[in-house]
């Protein structure tokens, strides 16, 4: 383990990033963070989701790539087997944790909200 965090340390070394750019990417991700806590999620879109991780009460781990799904089949059949596998193991289910592609989300409410301001004006 030390040696892995030498290298790490070693690797974030090398790695010349402007402060101002960290800085910006900080009030940026706060900025989103903000905004995700404050939404409500009943229905999430499948197009949003990166990967599904699915952690059962016997301890073991399914992880969905879903990203690399929608390559090889359609949405609505991705949809059709997570309602299946959700309804068979429901009751062996501890919990399920949702990995979104937030660049996506945050091109897409960012678009949504320039459209919104612009007819609105």
């Amino acid at each position: 383990m030390p040696k892995l965090l030498f290298l790490l340390r070693k690797l974030l070394k090398q790695k010349k990033v402007p402060k101002k750019k960290v800085v910006q990417d900080q009030k940026t991700e706060e900025y989103w963070e903000e905004i995700f806590d404050s939404i409500d999620m009943d229905y999430l879109p499948l197009e949003y989701i990166d990967r599904i991780l699915i952690k059962f009460q016997d301890g073991s781990v399914w992880d969905i790539d879903i990203k690399d799904s929608k390559k090889k089949q359609p949405i609505e059949q991705i949809e059709d087997s997570l309602d299946q596998l959700f309804e068979e193991y429901e009751d062996n289910i501890e919990t399920i944790d949702f990995r979104l592609d937030l660049k996506r989300v945050q091109t897409d409410v960012s678009k949504r909200v320039y459209k919104f301001l612009k007819l609105n004006r």
